[in-house]
């Protein structure tokens, strides 16, 4: 999540993004189309619905910001708008609140201030295409995304993101390759690639192009981009032409993200996932096997409904044996209209506690991988303050490294969750 806290008054208008990097690409989508030319500032509030926890820090921040700044605009949009437009509209703190497809048109932004209707808010299934937006860069960042898809046409028992977002739309290769281009010609040496779905990009295309093709593409006809990355992908869904990119490419990032969230297969039915247990295990080594030096992270839900201690504990040790770090882990939060929201609950202070172990778990993986890297050389994108991530992801601290270069280090030491390392040469940005 991204804030601001100041107290003083807004003289421009500004974008709170929280949740995901899709939602980071969107917030500054809306930045491009700002003016400042309004009657009043506005400050907008590009919202998250994954949990009621990330609905709740919203609601938190647009009461706050109302306290802060009562001569603003407040302006929700995002999932938890699109979801839920009433219940924001009725916020005595909000003006507007607008849909996640209106939010990123020109005019919306562009009206006379005041006189736009309360609510804008569309049918998001109804939805059929993805409009390629242009950004030409991201603010506060040194790392760029480029949306290729959006919308999700699975449906996953625990999940209200498909009624945000609406069903599964791809972005042409074209499109992207045209984005990709514009952020390599500003410096940018990191994309990486976003969307709610990414494994499912290209089933709506003409001629069906996979992931690995697309990436492929990007590659060949952005010769001068460093680094690729990819977002959240799900582990049976990875085609053919992604695993001989992620084998033979070094530009594709030796770090994947997998959508797991349970390592039982009795929960993985009744959350309505694509695989089971021994699927993860089977592509975690398969991916070692092309690419030993791959790092793999993992998306938990902890505590789903009906999860007994003993199914938890398969979810636990699925961490060691698929040789999981990076893990992002979720306590249960049932959000009203899906299906597990109906299931017998797990009390919420034993969904706190397996989270609190699952993470455990992760960070115990990942301390282990750190301490192994003294006097291994790294090639490191710095962010900020000579700090920036490695190729795995791994967050490395190089003394006199310029921010906004990818530069090769050697590892001297580890503490406290990061690598420390001496500079040896940087590539620096055109």
């Amino acid at each position: 999540m991204n804030q601001t806290s100041e107290n003083s008054p807004p003289t421009r208008d500004r974008v709170e993004t929280f949740g995901c990097r899709l939602n980071a690409f969107e917030s500054e989508v809306i930045r491009a189309h700002l003016d400042d030319e309004g009657v009043r500032p506005r400050i907008i509030f590009n919202t998250c619905a994954v949990t009621a926890e990330a609905e709740r820090q919203a609601r938190q921040a647009i009461r706050k910001a109302r306290r802060d700044h009562p001569e603003a605009e407040i302006v929700v949009t995002g999932c938890a708008a699109q979801i839920d437009p009433a219940g924001f509209a009725a916020m005595d703190e909000v003006d507007r609140v607008i849909g996640n497809e209106e939010k990123l048109r020109t005019e919306t932004w562009r009206g006379d201030t005041g006189a736009e209707p309360r609510i804008m808010v569309n049918d998001i299934m109804g939805v059929t295409e993805t409009a390629p937006h242009l950004v030409a860069g991201f603010e506060g960042r040194a790392r760029a995304f480029v949306q290729v898809q959006q919308g999700c046409d699975h449906r996953c028992t625990f999940c209200i993101i498909p009624f945000g977002r609406g069903n599964s739309r791809s972005v042409a290769i074209g499109e992207v390759v045209r984005q990709a281009r514009i952020l390599v010609d500003n410096g940018y040496r990191e994309l990486v690639l976003t969307g709610v779905d990414i494994t499912s990009y290209g089933s709506d295309l003409p001629g069906s192009p996979s992931l690995g093709q697309l990436c492929r593409r990007l590659l060949a006809l952005v010769p001068d981009l460093p680094r690729l990355r990819l977002s959240s992908i799900d582990p049976v869904e990875i085609d053919n032409d992604l695993l001989t990119l992620i084998a033979d490419e070094p530009r594709l990032m030796p770090h994947l993200h997998l959508s797991v969230q349970a390592g039982d297969d009795l929960i993985l039915k009744r959350m309505k996932r694509r695989h089971l247990r021994g699927d993860v295990i089977e592509i975690a080594q398969r991916l070692r096997d092309l690419r030993p030096d791959i790092v793999l992270g993992a998306d938990f839900i902890a505590g789903f409904p009906t999860e007994t201690e003993a199914m938890f504990q398969r979810s636990l040790d699925l961490v060691d044996e698929a040789g999981l770090m990076h893990l992002h882990v979720f306590p249960y939060s049932a959000r009203s209209g899906t299906p597990a929201a109906r299931m017998p609950q797990v009390p919420k202070a034993d969904r706190k506690r397996r989270a609190a172990m699952l993470r455990a778990a992760g960070d115990a993986m990942l301390t282990r991988y750190i301490a192994s890297r003294p006097g291994i050389r790294e090639r490191v994108l710095i962010e900020q303050d000579c700090a920036g991530h490695t190729e795995h992801f791994i967050p490395m601290t190089v003394t006199g490294a310029i921010v906004g270069t990818v530069v090769d280090a050697v590892v001297t030491s580890a503490a406290d969750g990061r690598l420390l390392g001496t500079l040896l040469t940087a590539e620096v940005a055109a």
